[in-house]
């Protein structure tokens, strides 16, 4: 008799502990997905990428660039890596810094030490006389110096272009940091593209295109899962923004800093503007919201 009474509470007990682990378990899932609802309505959308960052005031893939970018309220970054010859991702659009630094290093080649000992502001604040005071020393940023930055807030994320055969070591920075949330990749290379998409598959992909098929285009968007395609200014038309709108993708062009094409294109219904006058285009989305609410 004892052994049937144990016999029966047993199965009891065990039963209250499966249902107190189900409740627990599904208190955490629902709170993960809270978080992560939260977080990602806390992002920005209003299609103004900060080409190389705020680069027209600011020396282009520096930390003071994307700062401003940050602050000004561009919902993306953008920016461009290679990896040096000990292994490190850095930032710099150029194989070489001749164009922004006083000297010339090949990236591939020379240690990220190397890089960093360059004033990459050198160029920018001879273009625009300033002196040094009014333009400080800006060095190459690792992409790691990069990410801690951006995942300060959560409003503007950074799509990553990889300009040689790197996209493995950005992922595993990006995974090393847990900063898959405030990434995404942008590039024509297909090859690259596909990569990344197949790596992080959290991240949007935005595929740039210049002089080429936009069915064909839009097609292997699809099939390959990536966010948008990013048209040269020079390839934009209503017809091709409307195509790839209707294809579920973003539609975006790229790199535009005249205010007369920004205009054009957003009157054709873009969704997106790369361009290094974030400000610029800023002012102009928001006057033509103000313009449309005042008629309305």
């Amino acid at each position: 008799m004892n052994d049937t009474r144990v016999l029966w509470k047993e199965p009891q007990r065990m039963t209250r502990t499966a249902l107190t682990i189900v409740i627990f378990v599904g208190l955490l899932i629902a709170t993960f997905c809270l978080e992560v609802r939260a977080a990602n309505e806390s992002w920005l959308h209003n299609g103004v990428t900060a080409h190389r960052g705020n680069s027209s005031e600011f020396p282009e893939c520096t930390l003071p660039a994307f700062r401003s970018g940050i602050e000004l309220g561009a919902d993306w970054l953008e920016l461009d890596v290679y990896r040096s010859s000990d292994g490190q991702v850095v930032v710099i659009h150029d194989r070489d810094t001749r164009r922004v630094a006083e000297s010339n290093l090949k990236v591939a080649d020379s240690t990220c030490d190397q890089l960093k000992a360059l004033d990459v502001a050198y160029q920018f604040r001879k273009a625009k006389k300033l002196s040094l005071e009014q333009c400080p020393k800006a060095t190459i940023p690792r992409l790691a110096d990069v990410l801690r930055l951006v995942m300060k807030q959560n409003k503007t994320r950074v799509s990553i272009q990889p300009k040689m055969d790197c996209v493995a070591d950005v992922v595993r920075v990006v995974e090393q940091l847990k900063a898959q949330r405030w990434v995404g990749f942008n590039d024509g290379s297909l090859p690259f593209m596909t990569q990344a998409a197949k790596l992080l598959p959290t991240a949007p992909v935005f595929w740039d295109r210049y002089r080429s098929n936009i069915d064909s285009d839009i097609r292997i968007a699809k099939q390959r899962g990536f966010y948008g395609i990013v048209m040269h200014e020079g390839d934009v038309t209503k017809e091709k923004i409307e195509k790839i709108q209707s294809a579920g993708l973003e539609s975006g062009a790229w790199t535009v800093n005249d205010t007369g094409v920004m205009r054009r294109f957003l009157g054709m219904g873009i969704g997106r503007i790369y361009t290094d006058r974030p400000a610029e285009l800023l002012n102009i989305k928001a006057d033509t919201q103000s313009t449309r609410a005042k008629g309305n």
